[in-house]
């Protein structure tokens, strides 16, 4: 199993995404234990510095993918290097690639209304032979626990996108009650694969740009990124204070 770096309290996991996409096939193929999978952000990461609750539950997760840039920033910063961003939207799409033409199914599960139907639709265009199980926007309650138990078909894996907290609570709380193997907690990821949200040009993602490219096309997420202030200091005060030990 890979080694995760801590930093601000949550254990980030530090692989290359074709080694997580390894992991995650060759465990389908063996059946083992379900488990969950986060993609923490710097906006994560400071909730779950004053929730512990939400703490454990991110530490609970068998995989937390570093998302973000800021993230690996504050690797670097606090000499805990982590080897690749992996966003939740590049994820569910490598995950959709790699399981195209073997016998594994997926479900997407969130968003806004008819989005994940439409994330569905385009990712069937673009892997023609992705088996899709099942697709439904609901929402983080007892209802959509029983919709998902309802699905004809069983789901390998269930992209899950109702927002952080709400997805890592909710996955937490009723993995055990889902006929899934593994659930990943994708946040805004449905948004951007059915084109509801436009992102960032590759050049732009490349450069760590991704999150003001967001900004300016979405200005109402201002206040949001005030976080990333608080994530900074939090940062540094981890750096001031591992330097005066």
């Amino acid at each position: 199993m890979f080694k995760k770096k801590n930093i601000l309290g949550i254990g980030l996991t530090n692989a290359k995404e074709d080694q997580i996409l390894e992991y995650i096939l060759q465990g389908l193929e063996k059946n083992i234990q379900k488990y969950f999978i986060v993609t923490p952000n710097p906006e994560i990461l400071v909730l779950a510095r004053s929730n512990t609750n939400y703490k454990k539950i991110l530490n609970s997760a068998k995989i937390a993918s570093p998302d973000g840039i800021g993230i690996m920033i504050a690797g670097k910063i606090l000499e805990k290097q982590l080897k690749e961003k992996i966003t939740g939207v590049d994820l569910v799409e490598s995950l959709c690639r790699a399981v195209e033409e073997k016998p594994i199914t997926v479900g997407f599960l969130g968003a806004g209304l008819a989005v994940a139907e439409e994330t569905a639709e385009c990712l069937k265009k673009k892997f023609p032979n992705l088996k899709v199980a099942f697709a439904n926007s609901g929402n983080p309650d007892d209802k959509t626990v029983a919709l998902v138990k309802g699905s004809k078909k069983e789901i390998d894996i269930l992209f899950v996108a109702f927002g952080s907290p709400k997805q890592e609570i909710w996955i937490y709380e009723n993995l055990d009650k889902l006929p899934v193997k593994v659930a990943i907690g994708v946040g805004g990821a449905f948004d951007f694969i059915s084109g509801k949200v436009k992102r960032a040009p590759v050049l732009v993602q490349n450069l760590g740009f991704e999150w003001l490219f967001r900004l300016i096309n979405q200005p109402w997420r201002a206040k949001r990124q005030t976080t990333l202030i608080k994530f900074i200091y939090l940062v540094l005060k981890e750096k001031f204070k591992r330097n005066n030990v």
